[in-house]
């Protein structure tokens, strides 16, 4: 039951790395934003990489066609569903954007159909709740623009969801009988293609964003380290446990958005959006755990 520590902590460390990200925003960027997770990131992953080799010295790595197919489409989901996020939670707030994408586990779901996966009544209920919820939170406030922040939020969810699985598979490749190792070199190596990607095609498509994401090198280096730390604790918790029971207990990012959207950007919910924002985090632990 380790992986339950590991996910709380890591949903936690996740809110404060969006905080800084959103903060971002605006000069860098979506794209820029995103970055900053990745490239200032890579210090971090290579540390908690070189403390994995400490623990696991003698382990040996199996580096292949499947683990590298396995980072690139994690990889490259995840950079869209982050740009994703961080959009939602512009057009609508911090707290909602942060529910939008808690979807991704019911979506995974229904993708899983196409595959032959079979859902237990419990988890269509829970996919009938969630998206009820979300039908809900996708009122704008006030601005034609907001009625984008759900189909976002939706297609963050589901990156994120494509993408945990992509890293399970990728450590389960690489060392099974050594997960902690194995997910911190999948980090390491996902982060650095992440960030060349970003980095080259910010370079040439849109220079100003790449200089304005790099230069507040200091609150990027925050939201640096809470990237890495959450990712490390997010992919150890994947090489022990499926995605699905990770991303469910992962649900308590949503209250805990909540009261730091209310903290510093001084986010007020109705009512109404609470109660839809709980039957939503309800409905995709139901969906998850089933």
């Amino acid at each position: 039951m380790l992986w339950i520590p590991l996910t709380l902590g890591a949903a936690t460390l996740q809110v404060a790395r969006n905080a800084l990200q959103r903060g971002l925003l605006a000069p860098a960027g979506p794209w820029g934003a995103t970055l900053v997770r990745f490239l200032f990131g890579l210090p971090f992953s290579l540390l908690f990489v070189s403390a994995g080799f400490i623990l696991a010295p003698h382990a040996r790595m199996s580096f292949g066609g499947l683990f590298a197919i396995d980072c690139v489409i994690g990889g490259g989901a995840q950079i869209a569903a982050t740009a994703a996020m961080l959009v939602s939670m512009r057009r609508s707030s911090f707290a909602l954007g942060t529910v939008f994408q808690q979807s991704g586990i019911p979506l995974a779901a229904l993708v899983g159909l196409a595959f032959g996966d079979h859902l237990s009544v419990a988890r269509w209920l829970g996919l009938c709740i969630v998206a009820a919820a979300l039908a809900v939170l996708a009122r704008p406030r006030g601005k034609a623009g907001d009625w984008t922040a759900a189909p976002l939020g939706l297609a963050a969810g589901l990156g994120f969801a494509v993408a945990a699985n992509a890293y399970r598979q990728a450590a389960l490749t690489l060392a099974p009988a050594h997960p902690f190792l194995a997910a911190q070199v999948t980090l390491l190596c996902v982060q650095s293609l992440q960030s060349a990607a970003l980095a080259a095609w910010l370079a040439t498509a849109d220079r100003p964003a790449l200089i304005a994401a790099v230069r507040p090198w200091r609150a990027s280096l925050g939201a640096g380290f809470f990237g890495a730390a959450a990712s490390s604790l997010w992919f150890s918790a994947f090489a022990i446990s499926p995605a699905g029971p990770v991303r469910a207990v992962g649900v308590v990012e949503a209250p805990i958005a909540a009261l730091v959207g209310r903290r510093l950007f001084a986010e007020r919910l109705a009512p109404w959006q609470w109660i839809a924002g709980l039957a939503a985090a309800l409905g995709v632990g139901l969906a998850a755990l089933g």
